[in-house]
């Protein structure tokens, strides 16, 4: 139900209403300096006003928060709301009947409770002490809301007569039998509560009551809970509860606190609070039928009584505290009813912190040291209830914040350092400064003007109180309303104090955790916006993002939305990319973990959905060239691995099982493909998907893929491929083995560009010879790769021609790759080489052929048909033996199944024919198996054996190739090796005998190739036919033959 109204309160409000005929003694004034000290007169003209009839001057008009009405305040109370003119209209018999009106008169009515932010009176604050006082008169040039006095039952009690010794002992003794026995009924309990309150009023001057008060301290705080415990939870029956509130304000103004002090205390409190908030609500007078029962009418005013009454006892409690110790346990018990979901819960708590405070900031004094230490709790409480859906709530809260911005003046002004007086100068002064710019009754009603109002007074702890008080009321799903409240307060501040948060981690923590039951759109994106804020500054960049990464991969829709819609500043776009980025590549940095860290896992799906929202694109454009070789190496490490192989935080999935089709790879390929398409490298990216790019990255072609991805940077996007090449020059030796090995990839096959003849030789030809040494074949590979790339430029074969030695060993290597690449190489150089150097490379060149690796077979021979071509005129000589050496080969070679290499063979075969100033029969070029053409293979036989004559054992070397692998040469070998003995020297091979062809043909016939057996054997029969042919014979031959001659 709504809540009395200051100014119109009914006479109830705060009284006591007495059923005792017990004597009773008025509570003597709060201010007193020592025992039995007279009290003020204008204290008790205050009083005497309190019980009198008589009408008093109307005062002046206030301003109201409520509603935008102006109110008008009696000081007697007769100017009253028209909800309350049932209860205005009643005598007290009416309200309760049979009962009389006492009145509780409390505390000073010197209250102007002006928020002063006269920079001239901060020093009165300091020198003044309790009796320091802002009145409006002392501000002039600073726009200030006036307050409401402080009502009637917070003014100056009047002193009675002094209660006689009798009457003394006679309560005492009432009270002991209540200590020592059990209260029963309701008149009893009120008679216990009235005789202790009695008693109360005669500590000034009776020593003794005081030490038996304080004595038994601890059984009246035990009695006072099990009356509070014994009355109903949900309802309001009786006085009993009203009278405890009144005997604890008593005793209170006696110094005797029965609601701090110890853990019994501290829970009567609590449930004390509890038994008030918890009440149900009940029907305003003004919604009440025409036709009211009595028995409604005194329900009504009881409760009104009883609020009334706690409410003048909480002031009561703070009206001396310079330590703030009793306000801060006052509000750790309303601090929960202040957040309630229930409205009329809510709204009593505002109502009564609304009191509490307007009460401190009239008698606050505060003093070293303070145990108050939630302001900024207290000020986001507040702040958030200005913003209330509640219209009655909004209104108290607003003027509860009012007092508070007092308060808060004179707490910093307390807490402050000496040597810093000019700081809070110039923070009062810019704390005016905003005032002046806003309406200040309407300033109370807007939550984010009282952010940046009170922000200039919080130091960093308590903004961060503030901020996760904030946060905290995300949770309020019945109340949307206050989560866009929450939503403003927290961007607001975050903007205004941005430089000025300790505990950034926490504040993200629960940002992160409160996504995901934040249903308003516009919310959700102020709470991004904050984080936004916070990760583009530089002091939080590093905290905010580990604390980002530190949640299960793949992240959930509701971090991937943060993640995407980052709003960071332009100017700070880089800066968090780059620090994103620094913490992937720390951990390529070091050796190779046995587990690849989490971070690396989660910072590449951070970037994935970065990248997919687009907010950091600028950033993306100007570090693409970082981006994509960190990615590229961090695919490199994900190879083969799945989330098994990374050393995952403990904890971190306790809830939930780790997708099994999640792995490292799949997050940074993703990531990779999307960096592309963000930066229009459209091109690029359908290059690798035509040619299987993706495929080559994921497993051991991953050379093979950064090759591919290079070339195709370099076709399409110029720009970024030379800014990957000078990034990569001073970068190319650090990190790891992958880290090396992936940016080495890239730089090599960068080498072809035109901007690469502008690179120092130290890092283009000096560091490609130092890859040569290595011992890593990858690095050797790279190292060739390089100098293949860069021997295009003309300009640079001089420096690699001093490479030279390391070239020609690589042809000795037993890798595809390295041969490949050396023999790709010396086709650039081979017309630069002198004579014997090209002799020695041939000579290699002559065991390379027939490799059963076709390719190195087939550029074996394209080289050495280059190296031909380059030999001199002058210097033939030189490597006429490497040439005839190579006829047989050649020729053989011709006839494999293989069409390139045949082909080859007869193009270079043609090269030396042409070199030794032959003309080869033209069935050299038979494309057709020689062996199905006899008389094609004879004149082809007569042709080399005849021409070979005393330059090469051409016999020999064609029985060397009997035993190839390949069935078209051994089965060619053969058939040369049977047609051949007829035009070699037949005394030469009579001479050196024919056994050794023998046998090798007989081990052929057990060839299980039919057609190569049947050769074997007509070869074996025309050897072993040479080697019976007399000696006679072979001389006549010989004869017939020169003198054949001579006459031609």
């Amino acid at each position: 139900m709504p809540l009395p109204r200051r100014g119109g309160e009914p006479r109830l409000a705060g009284a006591r209403v007495v059923r005792t005929s017990l004597p009773r003694a008025t509570p003597r004034s709060p201010k007193r300096v020592g025992r039995g000290a007279p009290l003020l007169s204008h204290a008790q003209r205050l009083t005497r006003r309190r019980h009198s009839s008589e009408q008093v001057p109307p005062e002046p008009e206030h301003a109201d928060f409520r509603s935008g009405k102006w109110l008008q305040e009696r000081a007697g109370g007769d100017a009253r709301d028209l909800r309350h003119t049932p209860l205005a209209r009643m005598g007290s018999r009416q309200r309760v009947s049979g009962t009389e009106e006492v009145v509780i008169p409390c505390a000073s009515d010197s209250d102007s409770g002006s928020v002063d932010l006269q920079l001239s009176n901060l020093d009165d604050i300091h020198k003044g002490g309790p009796s320091v006082e802002f009145a409006d008169s002392d501000i002039s040039d600073i726009p200030i809301l006036p307050q409401e006095s402080l009502p009637d039952n917070l003014r100056s009690p009047t002193l009675q007569e002094p209660l006689s010794e009798a009457s003394v002992e006679r309560l005492v003794q009432s009270i002991q039998e209540v200590l020592h026995g059990d209260l029963k009924g309701e008149l009893q309990k009120l008679k216990f509560l009235r005789s202790l309150s009695s008693l109360s009023q005669t500590i000034p001057y009776d020593e003794s009551t005081e030490s038996f008060i304080h004595r038994h301290t601890a059984e009246i705080v035990h009695i006072l809970t099990v009356l509070v415990q014994e009355e109903p939870l949900h309802s309001l029956n009786s006085l009993v509860r009203q009278e405890v509130f009144v005997t604890i304000t008593d005793l209170s103004y006696r110094d005797v606190h029965l609601l701090f002090g110890s853990e019994d205390r501290e829970d009567l409190l609590g449930l004390i609070t509890k038994s008030m908030m918890s009440l149900p609500a009940i029907c305003t007078p003004i919604q009440l039928p025409r036709i009211v029962s009595n028995q409604a009418i005194q329900q009504e005013c009881l409760y009104r009584g009883t609020f009334e009454t706690f409410s003048v006892m909480l002031q009561s409690l703070v009206v001396k505290d310079p330590h703030l110790e009793i306000f801060d346990s006052i509000f750790k018990h309303i601090d929960p009813w202040l957040q309630s979901d229930r409205d009329h819960e809510r709204e009593r708590a505002t109502f009564v912190m609304a009191k509490v405070l307007k009460c401190l900031s009239s008698y606050l004094s505060p003093k070293l040291p303070l145990q108050f230490h939630r302001l900024g709790h207290l000020v986001a409480v507040m702040a958030l209830l200005c913003g209330d859906p509640h219209k009655e709530v909004a209104e108290e809260a607003a003027e509860g914040t009012h007092y508070l911005l007092h308060i808060t003046l004179r707490l910093k002004y307390i807490t402050q350092d000496r040597d810093s007086g000019k700081n809070l100068r110039e923070t009062v002064k810019k704390c005016r400064e905003l005032l002046e710019q806003y309406n200040l009754k309407g300033f109370y009603c807007c939550p984010f003007k009282i952010v940046q109002v009170f922000e200039v007074f919080l130091d960093s702890k308590e903004l961060g109180q503030f901020i996760m008080t904030v946060l905290d009321s995300l949770k309020s799903l019945p109340h949307p309303y206050i989560q866009q409240t929450a939503g403003e307060l927290l961007i607001t501040l975050v903007k205004s104090a941005e430089a000025r948060f300790e505990k950034v981690p926490e504040i993200i923590g629960v940002i992160c955790a409160r996504l995901s039951i934040i249903t308003l759109a516009s919310v959700r994106q102020q709470i991004i916006n904050t984080v936004s804020l916070f990760v583009s500054r530089p002091k939080y960049t590093d905290i905010v993002l580990s604390h980002l990464l530190c949640h299960p991969v793949p992240y959930d829709r509701h971090l991937a939305e943060l993640w995407r819609t980052l709003e960071v500043e332009l100017s700070s776009t880089t800066w968090v990319l780059w620090r994103l980025l620094r913490k992937l590549q720390k951990c390529h940095d070091g050796p190779t973990q046995e587990k690849m860290a989490y971070v690396a896992v989660a910072v590449t799906d951070a970037l994935y959905e970065v990248l997919m929202g687009n907010k950091l694109r600028a950033a993306a454009f100007r570090l693409f060239p970082q981006l994509l070789m960190t990615l590229l190496i961090q695919i490199h490490h994900s190879i083969g691995l799945t989330m098994s192989d990374v050393s995952i935080p403990s904890g971190l999935y306790a809830e939930q099982e780790i997708p099994t089709e999640v792995t490292p790879l799949c997050f940074a390929i993703q990531a990779t493909k999307t960096l592309l398409l963000r930066t229009l490298c459209w091109q690029e990216f359908s290059i690798m998907e035509k040619n299987g790019g993706w495929t080559l990255l994921k497993g051991e072609g991953h050379l093979q893929g950064v090759f591919l991805l290079a070339n195709a940077l370099m076709e399409r996007s110029h720009l970024f491929a030379y800014k990957i090449m000078y990034l990569l020059v001073p970068l190319i030796n650090r990190g790891n083995d992958k880290h090396k090995i992936t940016s080495a990839g890239f730089f090599v096959e960068l080498l072809r560009s035109p901007m690469a003849r502008r690179l120092p030789r130290v890092y283009s030809t000096i560091r490609l010879k130092t890859w040569l040494n290595e011992e890593s074949k990858l690095f050797r590979i790279l190292a060739l790769r390089g100098l293949r790339n860069l021997v295009g430029h003309r300009e640079m074969r001089e420096d690699i021609k001093s490479l030279l030695p390391c070239i020609l060993n690589s042809l000795y290597e037993t890798d595809e790759r390295i041969i490949l690449l050396a023999i790709q190489i010396l086709l650039q150089l081979v017309r630069t080489l002198d004579s014997s150097t090209l002799a020695t490379m041939m000579k290699t060149l002559l065991s390379l052929f027939g490799d059963v690796r076709q390719d190195v077979h087939r550029f074996s021979m394209t080289l050495f048909g280059a190296s031909i071509k380059a030999v001199k005129h002058t210097e033939k000589k030189s490597v006429e033996d490497q040439v005839l050496e190579s006829l047989v080969p050649l020729l053989l070679f011709s006839q494999d199944e293989n069409d390139a290499i045949a082909k080859e063979s007869r193009r270079v075969l043609t090269l030396c024919a042409r070199f030794l100033n032959w003309k080869l029969p033209r069935e050299v070029y038979c494309k057709d198996p020689l062996y199905i053409k006899p008389n094609e293979v004879r004149r082809v036989c007569k042709f080399f054996g005849e021409r070979s004559k005393g330059k090469i054992d051409i016999l020999d070397q064609t029985l060397t190739y009997s035993k190839d692998p390949k069935l078209p040469i051994r089965r060619t070998a053969v058939l040369f090796v049977g047609l051949l003995s007829n035009y070699v020297d037949a005394s030469e091979l009579k001479r050196k005998g024919t056994d050794w062809i023998e046998n090798d043909l007989r081990e052929l016939l057990q060839d299980p190739e039919p057609s190569l057996r049947i050769i074997a054997s007509q070869a074996l029969f025309r050897i072993q036919r040479v080697g019976n042919i007399p000696e006679t014979e072979i001389s006549v031959s010989w004869m017939r033959k020169l003198l054949g001659c001579l006459h031609t």
